[in-house]
């Protein structure tokens, strides 16, 4: 078993060509920080492979800067709705604080601190590309070129996540739209900015560089609206928040050609309107990190995404796993630390020879939550937080459910700002008497959705949860509100 922990350049002048690990897990970010976590938690000898900065996505082009970017503007629309603090937060946002501070929590892009961990939990990190080489092989390409042969006794977990997807319109490579990317590591606000899409990256980016000084303009294809994977509600009451804001909001429109003429970005929609801007962001989508990854080695598709089994071992492949995005089962950050937790502890048990009862939901080895209790919130103003399964989608799965909807109008909502306007629809359902999914919108509810999730996950019974008394005067009273609207009625 390997013991040693250091960085790998990998030098073939000074380091064998080839080693043996337990595990191999190709990709550093959260999800496959978590899982060398975990397996070496369990005593498997694990190599970690990373092409860019240890930490991933999320931690310097999503959610840390993301979240660094929108914390001052929802802090500020909060303080606006108190008497006594409204006259003194007027002015404009101190752009270039906000972004220094982002820069802050991204290390600026640096990733020191999370080699750092990688030592010390015990992991041996190789800097370069990890490409799979035929079964429990991997085969890492040093940033000099150099190649290392990596053979894994147990199991290789991909963890490589996602890239932002753009649309197949000619010539937009020359254009240098902004991705999600580009959206989070800006070291300025643009003039104008276009922002395609509806979903969770274009309203956050829209919240956070309206606040900042852009002008933006929204172009939103289909009639769906905003966050169109949330109940109705939810992207509706955000939209009309962005509109109050500022945000010029476009829905049933599809973007035909984009051009850069001499610095400025022009788009034309299928409308015929000519729209001009500084930059545009494309939040179209994500799309799978597995198309240089050697996949075609061990019989898979090039580009594709991983089908996986609950315990997140590739089908057909039983040495093989894929955690986080690239598996699509929920591309979320928080999500995919989850399925790490999970796939570490079915590598272990087994390379230990413990039988797995993979169909068993809710164990030890097995991802449920992936299909019943995904939390999501979504940090504009109005936040919008969700878990579980929304109206439709525990329908189209055959549950007998009931939607309760009440209207967030409790002593702590009060409290929090004048003028609080928020939704929350709790999904029951009739048969088991359980809670199968709830969303609230409004501000301050991301804290909510995790008493929500506790419930979801847990199955609690509605009978239970009325012995589950909120504080008084907190927000989470409409608890209390949502169970008596569904005794009642």
């Amino acid at each position: 078993m390997a013991t040693a922990h250091t960085t790998h350049q990998t030098d073939p002048m000074t380091q064998s060509d080839s080693l043996t690990y337990d595990v191999v897990v190709i990709g550093a970010g959260p999800v496959g920080e978590n899982v060398a976590d975990r397996t070496r938690a369990a005593g498997l000898s694990t190599a970690i492979v990373e092409s860019e900065l240890v930490g991933g996505e999320c931690s310097y082009w999503a959610c840390m800067p993301s979240k660094a970017l929108l914390r001052p503007v929802i802090a500020r629309a909060d303080a606006r709705r108190l008497p006594g603090l409204a006259r003194a937060v007027q002015e404009p946002l101190d752009a270039p604080a906000v972004l220094a501070r982002r820069d802050e929590f991204t290390s600026h892009w640096k990733d020191d601190g999370q080699v750092q961990w990688v030592e010390g939990i015990g992991a041996d990190l190789y800097r370069g590309q990890g490409r799979l080489a035929g079964p429990r092989t991997v085969e890492v390409t040093g940033p000099d070129g150099s190649r290392r042969t990596l053979t894994a006794r147990h199991a290789v977990a991909v963890c490589t996540g996602s890239a932002a997807a753009l649309p197949p319109l000619p010539g937009l490579a020359e254009v240098r739209p902004w991705t999600s990317r580009e959206a989070t590591s800006a070291e300025s606000a643009p003039g104008r900015l276009i922002v395609i899409g509806g979903g969770v990256v274009a309203v956050e980016m829209a919240t956070a560089w309206q606040a900042l000084g852009s002008r933006v303009t929204m172009l939103v294809r289909g009639d769906g609206g905003l966050l169109a994977r949330m109940e109705p509600f939810a992207g509706e009451l955000v939209a009309e928040a962005l509109t109050e804001a500022g945000v010029d909001i476009r829905t049933g429109v599809s973007v035909e050609s984009v051009t850069r003429e001499n610095g400025t970005v022009v788009a034309v929609t299928d409308t015929g309107d000519r729209l001009e801007a500084d930059e545009i962001l494309f939040a179209t989508g994500r799309t799978p990190r597995t198309g240089d990854i050697g996949l075609e080695t061990v019989g898979l598709e090039p580009g594709s995404w991983l089908p996986v089994d609950d315990s997140l071992r590739v089908t057909g492949h039983d040495w093989l796993y894929a955690v986080g995005d690239v598996n699509h089962r929920a591309l979320l950050t928080h999500q995919g630390k989850y399925q790490a937790r999970i796939a570490g502890a079915a590598i272990a048990a087994r390379a230990s020879g413990v039988p797995i009862l993979e169909s068993d939901p809710w164990g030890a080895h097995t991802a449920t939550a992936d299909h019943e209790a995904v939390p999501q919130v979504v940090f504009t103003d109005p936040e919008a937080a969700s878990v579980g399964l929304t109206l439709a989608e525990a329908e189209q799965a055959g549950h007998r459910v009931r939607a309760v909807d009440i209207d967030i109008a409790v002593a702590g909502s009060s409290l929090y700002g004048d003028g609080y306007k928020g939704r929350a629809r709790m999904v029951v359902d009739l048969e088991d008497e359980i809670v199968r999914g709830v969303t609230f919108v409004g501000p301050g509810v991301g804290e909510l959705i995790h008493s929500a999730t506790v419930a979801v996950a847990g199955r609690v019974p509605i009978s239970r949860l009325w012995h589950a008394v909120p504080s008084y005067p907190t927000i989470s009273e409409v608890w209390l509100r949502l169970l008596e609207t569904y005794r009642d009625n």
